[in-house]
């Protein structure tokens, strides 16, 4: 530890100063001891290896028993070498009394006591290392059990635990377990310490020591009513968290939406209600730890009263020597008293943590046996589904696929389509075995690669997510780029392919996530494709690319089953599945089954009702030439402005966030550097009733020591006698309790007010952020912090002293400290993370590798934590030496003394004060004080984050029917991401009329949904302005404004609660007006089938409703807002033909008079509209009617619409 501590002194610490673990306290060695250790129960036990709290805790003392053999025998010798100061006292007080010294025996004497000190000091600092060395590799053991289990859970167990209690787990159960370590030996230590207080006591004061005895059996038996208190409240506690935690994520993942939609402050008013709920419970809990801790501090002079009350009582004479060695055991004896009801809090905690991970390891896997291999040789049958029957829930009757029969030959390519919500997401998931099965078969035969409908992108660089495990093949690699049209945006960003991505993508487009998604896949170069939507999130220009080079192309050879809602790309399949109400109705090629069934007809009979409008549109010659390509045929291929990949949807406008040359947008988490700054102190010290308090505690504690030095003192005077000795040594006794209580109440009261008032500012702090905040930092970081507030429930008053050594190591072990905080979020984050995209890392065979990442993880983590207790125990144990070479010297210095100039009473006192007193204890408090109060600078860190402007501006106040009109001025608007990087809009200026049907329509970087963010004002102009209904919007409050427009977002965000909860967040509408709107977005039959109807619950992240419902019942929002201004940003993308087309009828039909602003990729989508707004690098390139821009054939427009048409002649 010298170099290291050393090398922390001269500079700051950083991860990689740190040394690696050994081999043998690696997590991975760890993990797999403990594991092994779990498996080999199981199968000794027949009974199905299910997992229970007993074979956990049985696995983890196997796992660690190296480390608790050890720490039992430092334990006795620590234990046995604690006791012989007070057996010996006696002696040396006779020793100082006696006429005739022998100074031999005096020197002896002192050597007994320096050696016993001595071996307490080198035992109990090995003690606290190995305890503190168990801890880590419990919760390395904890971490990555839990982390495995995430990887394998079915979809209905991940329903039935959520992220918010998955983080509980591994910030809070996994802490809690691993800190109980230092509890574990208490439990038959207790009772050792007690017998020899015991032995000690019958030795100098006879049956007295019963007396002794029985009291401190009715303290420890008092704190068993405190003990089961304490369980019920941990448990209560530990339940209102988990759901505080829940809504707090969700919050935190979807703060886009709540910040477009104006909800923010009623998630924010809900996470303060559970907070609120939960404080009752921390109060009862910490207020019973308060009564804890006054009986741990009384104890010893409530023990000493009775048993000097006894002793006079019966006769035994209280000499000086047998007062010293008593008060000496007794205060001893303080330790079990404490410790016993202690453990019993610990244990009960423990055990709550326990159950509650057991309880997830418990949760079903996903059955490995639902897919049948084929053998690779001897047959052409890739995938066969038999008599299958499958359903997401197994507990209702009700099936979500029935009744599939159908074979998919090797190198076929498959296309499912159908109406929203009729089974065809689950049927892909169903041949992945993520479905349960009710009845039948699945067989399959080959590798198979997965692209998910909503896309997940891993945190990371984008290189390693299109390799996803795999070496680099460049020429490989540089093809399926440019087969994905994602060399361009590479092109763009400053760091390439090594760009580092944000947290699910953030700062990508969704449709350059879905191509990331798409070139995986390929590059994964498996025998069997399941795409999933994968042509819905881009443009006409890059659809047909992606079609032709990925689908015609790379994947000609390859079998693929994709689901589309593009007819146009259904002719060129070799089979074609139509399903309906969770059933193949149609089966066949093209030709074959459109005339033989009704639900294939209807999605195509829609389609080409578009076309023809589009057709009508541009009247007819024109169209003839664009759809027959017989006029400027190459003319889209010959422009390199032409040439980008595809429209900027949805989030296009993160993607100029990665051309800066500041660096990445995903930064390391900050933390500060060099010492912590005093102000912080005093932050923390005054936050609670302005630190009136604050020198109430310091006089109490102050009160408290005098009190209990002078009942010492006072009970070794040799010339006081009887009643007087025992009623002064009461009424100090009365008093110092009394101050003990005072302090204990002020500490709760002020740990739990500062902690309230902290936790509040920080979450108003991070709801207020600008997203940039959000778009940068990582879920897993905030929720790392927002855990951190319960560190600081005690507030720790001490003086400071020892500077030098202080300083020496705490500079090392500060920064320990803030890694080990650090380095916590990103488990926590990749466990989250993991959890979210674990269907296509299973797809993808990938569990070891990122099995192998979290492990990684973990020993970053435990790196700074397993050096950070080596750093406390190599201070200690050199202040413990110091101590014992002070006390030793101090001895000598007694008996060398001249008699008579102190009384022997008074000598035996400073030595018994002298055993157990420590140098390291407060050296210890002071640096254990500067670690802890690391959570409040990280948290301090949080609440100044700069702010959005204000939620409401009073002068500015408008009125509820605003905007009346709808009209939208958008005058010489510039605006940009920040300050280093490029403008984004270009001084755009344009007039919406009110009412008026807007398209919008361009490039990735053209700056579309830039001009919505700063419509929205989720973006501020650097200059210009937009004016609604002449009302400039940068004057008025975002509540005000946000609360008064309306948006339909291109990801379909869902919260768990009810179907109520999420159409009706702010409560302001009827159940009528609900059904009303459920009917209008076409969802109203669907409901009323399930049970609860509008009280029907919704699943974390609306898991349980397919993807097109979700983006239906976003439609349902709207409607029931009725705003003058409607965004539609992407809305339909992930609908078919005719729901889209129902969709823009009731958008048509209910917000006629409304101004609604559309951007698609579906050029259907925008043909109806009154004027198209085409964007070509922030500024305006065209604005007129579409028929106008058609007229013209060299527009941009018309070229875009030649495309489209031209797809869909295949």
């Amino acid at each position: 530890m010298g170099p290291l501590l050393a090398l922390g002194h001269r500079k700051t610490l950083n991860l990689e100063d740190v040394p690696h673990l050994a081999n043998c306290d690696s997590a991975n060695v760890v993990f797999t001891r403990f594991k092994n250790m779990l498996e080999s129960d199981d199968n000794d036990n027949d009974n199905g290896g299910q997992i229970n709290t007993l074979k956990l805790v049985k696995a983890l003392i196997l796992s660690t028993m190296k480390e608790i053999l050890w720490t039992t025998i430092l334990h006795i010798l620590c234990t046995l070498a604690s006791y012989v100061g007070p057996y010996l006292i006696k002696a040396f007080v006779q020793y100082l009394n006696s006429s005739h010294q022998l100074k031999y025996r005096g020197y002896a004497l002192v050597f007994i006591f320096f050696l016993s000190k001595l071996i307490r000091c080198i035992s109990e600092r090995l003690l606290f290392f190995q305890l503190r060395k168990t801890g880590i590799k419990v919760r390395a053991a904890l971490f990555s059990i839990i982390y495995k289990k995430g990887l394998m859970l079915s979809s209905q167990s991940r329903q039935e635990h959520t992220s918010g209690e998955n983080i509980n787990l591994m910030s809070v159960d996994v802490e809690r377990i691993g800190l109980f370590s230092w509890y574990f030996h208490n439990i038959w230590v207790v009772p050792i310490q007690l017998v020899l207080a015991l032995f000690i006591l019958y030795k100098n004061l006879g049956l007295a020591s019963l007396v002794a005895f029985v009291s401190t059996i009715i303290l420890m038996l008092a704190n068993i009513p405190l003990g089961k208190l304490q369980d019920k409240f941990q448990r209560e506690l530990m339940d209102s968290k988990d759901r505080r935690m829940k809504v707090t994520s969700e919050a935190l993942r979807n703060m886009r939406i709540l910040k477009l939609q104006g909800w923010e402050m009623k998630f924010l008013a809900k996470i303060i209600e559970h907070r609120n709920f939960e404080t009752i419970w921390l109060k009862k809990l910490l207020y019973s730890l308060a009564m804890i801790s006054f009986v741990y501090l009384s104890a010893p002079m409530f023990v000493s009263i009775v048993t000097f009350g006894f002793c006079m009582l019966i006769g035994i004479p209280l000499e000086p020597g047998n007062i010293l060695s008593a008060l000496a055991t007794f205060e001893i004896l303080q330790v079990p008293i404490y410790n016993l009801p202690d453990t019993i809090s610990m244990v009960v905690q423990t055990k709550v943590s326990l159950n509650r991970i057991t309880t997830f390891l418990c949760l079903n896997d996903l059955h490995l046996n639902i897919v049948q291999k084929l053998p690779r040789e001897g047959t052409n049958v890739v995938v066969e589904v038999v008599k299958g029957n499958f359903s997401w829930d197994l507990h209702t009757s009700n099936l979500t696929l029935k009744d599939l029969n159908f074979q998919v030959l090797r190198g076929m390519t498959v296309a499912v389509c159908g109406s929203v919500g009729w089974g065809k997401s689950s049927l892909l998931s169903c041949i992945l075995g993520e479905i349960p099965k009710i009845s039948g078969a699945i067989k399959l035969n080959g590798t198979k690669a997965y692209v998910a409908q909503s896309p997940w992108i891993q945190s990371g660089k984008i290189v390693d997510n299109i390799l996803f495990g795999k070496e680099m093949d460049k020429e490989r690699y540089e093809m399926i780029l440019e087969a994905c049209s994602l060399k361009k945006d590479l092109e763009l960003c400053t760091f390439g392919d090594q760009t580092i991505i944000g947290e699910r993508g953030i700062n990508l487009s969704g449709g350059q996530k879905q191509r990331i998604q798409i070139a995986r896949a390929l590059y994964y170069n498996a025998d069997i494709y399941l795409l999933d939507d994968p042509f819905s999130s881009v443009d006409a220009y890059t659809g047909t690319h992606l079609f032709k080079e990925c689908l015609l192309g790379i994947l000609a050879s390859k079998t693929v089953i994709y689901v589309t809602h593009q007819v146009e790309f259904l002719p060129s399949a070799d089979l074609i599945l139509v399903m309906r109400d969770g059933m193949i109705t149609q089966a066949g090629k093209y030709e074959e089954i459109l005339n033989s069934g009704t639900d294939f007809m209807e999605l195509v009979d829609t389609h080409k009702k578009a076309l023809a409008d589009l057709n009508s549109i541009n009247h007819g010659v024109v169209s003839h030439n664009l759809v027959n390509g017989e006029e400027d045929g190459n003319t889209l291929c010959s422009k390199k402005s032409n040439q980008n990949d595809e429209e900027n949807e949805s989030k296009n406008y993160q993607t100029e966030k990665l051309i800066g040359t500041e660096g990445q947008l995903v930064q390391e988490e900050k933390r500060e550097k060099g010492g912590i700054s005093l102000s912080f102190y005093w932050k923390y010290a005054t936050i609670a009733y302005k630190g009136a308090f604050v020198p109430l505690i310091f006089v109490t504690q102050i009160l408290f020591q005098l009190l209990q030095i002078g009942s010492s003192y006072w009970i070794v005077i040799p010339h006081v006698k009887g009643s007087t000795l025992l009623f002064v040594y009461v009424v100090l006794f009365m008093g110092s309790s009394l101050c003990i209580l005072i302090r204990s109440m002020l500490i709760v009261t002020i740990g739990y007010k500062t902690a309230t008032l902290l936790f509040n500012k920080m979450h108003l702090c991070i709801f207020h952020a600008h997203m940039s905040f959000f778009d940068s930092t990582p879920t897993g970081r905030i929720l790392n912090r927002v855990i951190a507030w319960k560190m600081l429930i005690v507030f720790i008053p001490m003086f400071v002293t020892c500077i030098w050594c202080q300083r020496y190591y705490t500079s090392a072990a500060r920064e320990f400290s803030r890694l080990a905080g650090v380095c916590q979020a990103p488990i926590i984050q990749h466990f989250v993370e993991s959890s979210i995209g674990s269907i296509t890392i299973r797809c993808f065979d990938q569990e070891e590798r990122f099995m192998e990442t979290n492990l990684k993880l973990v020993d970053g983590y435990s790196r700074p934590k397993f050096h950070l207790s080596g750093a406390i125990e190599w201070l200690c144990f050199r202040m413990d030496m110091l101590t014992s070479i002070t006390y030793a010297i101090s001895l000598v210095f007694l008996i060398s003394m001249p008699k008579g100039i102190l009384s022997p009473g008074v000598m035996g006192l400073a030595v018994t004060y002298g055993l157990t007193f420590s140098m390291h204890a407060v050296i210890w408090a002071l640096c254990n004080l500067e670690n802890k109060i690391i959570s409040i600078e990280r948290i301090l860190q949080y609440t100044r984050i700069p702010s959005e402007p204000p939620l409401l501006v009073e002068e500015n106040r408008l009125d509820c029917k605003w905007p009346s009109q709808g009209k939208i001025d958008v005058i010489d608007l510039q605006v940009w991401y920040a300050p280093h990087l490029p403008l984004v809009l270009r001084g755009l200026t344009c007039t919406f009329t009110g009412g008026m049907k807007i398209g919008i329509v361009g490039r990735t970087g053209s700056g579309k949904s830039t001009l919505v963010q700063a419509l929205f004002r989720m973006l501020e102009p650097i200059a210009g302005q937009i004016l609604i209904d002449d009302i400039n919007i940068s004057k008025i409050g975002l509540h005000d404004l946000r609360s008064s427009l309306s948006i339909i977002p291109q990801d379909p965000t869902m919260f768990e609660g009810t179907l109520r909860s999420n159409l009706d967040p702010l409560e302001e509408y009827t159940d009528e007006q609900i059904w009303e709107a459920l009917e209008k977005c076409q969802l109203g039959d669907g409901v009323r089938k399930n049970e609860g109807k509008l009280d029907f619950a919704v699943t974390e992240n609306g898991e349980n409703w397919s993807m097109g419902q979700r983006q239906l019942l976003c439609l349902g929002r709207v409607l029931l807002k009725r705003s003058k201004v409607l965004v539609l940003d992407e809305a339909t993308a992930s609908v078919d033909t005719m729901t889209d087309y129902l969709i823009q009828q009731t958008i048509s039909q209910h917000f006629s008079g409304s101004t609604v602003i559309t951007i698609a990729h579906r050029i259907t989508s925008i043909l109806s509209v009154d004027k198209v707004l085409l964007l070509d690098n922030g500024r305006v390139l065209e604005y007129d009617s579409p028929t106008k821009l058609l007229e013209i054939k060299s527009s941009s427009f018309a070229k875009l619409v030649k495309e489209y048409t031209r797809r869909c002649s295949y």
